[in-house]
């Protein structure tokens, strides 16, 4: 029984470790440290030496979201496709074709879903542009 806890002796001691130094870095500022003083002036929001003018987080369109979203997306497929290449050159002696024919399905997969939302216009940042309009003749 005693070996078992001998085994969790060490995360043990790391937890303390770890709960006295978070504790000591909360307690310690207050006991050393000076009092901050509070004024209108100092709390508030400074940029460039101007006054803001507006709130702090602007309200995005939703098209911005949509290009995250797919931008996180096609970032995890490439993060895929890494791992696949990592082991590429040794399992290519096991499995030989049939690994690169499944990595060619799924960029095949991939770029349908690409072309897709790029026909769709969920790529486009700006908004359309208008097309100008042919002046009328005014006889």
């Amino acid at each position: 029984m005693t070996t078992e806890l001998q085994q969790y002796l060490a995360v043990g001691l790391l937890i303390l470790v770890a709960l006295g130094m978070g504790g000591g870095m909360l307690v310690v500022p207050r006991i050393l440290g000076k009092k901050r003083t509070h004024n209108a002036i100092k709390d508030s929001a400074y940029e460039c030496g101007m006054p803001a003018d507006s709130e702090a987080h602007p309200r995005l369109t939703v098209k911005f979201y949509l290009v995250a979203m797919l931008f996180l997306l096609f970032d995890v497929e490439v993060v895929f496709f890494l791992g696949w290449a990592a082991v590429y050159r040794e399992m290519l002696k096991e499995i030989g074709i049939r690994m690169l024919l499944g990595a060619l399905v799924f960029l095949a997969i991939l770029e349908v879903g690409h072309i897709y939302i790029w026909k769709k216009g969920a790529l486009d940042w700006a908004p359309p542009r208008s097309k100008p309009r042919p002046e009328k003749d005014q006889r």
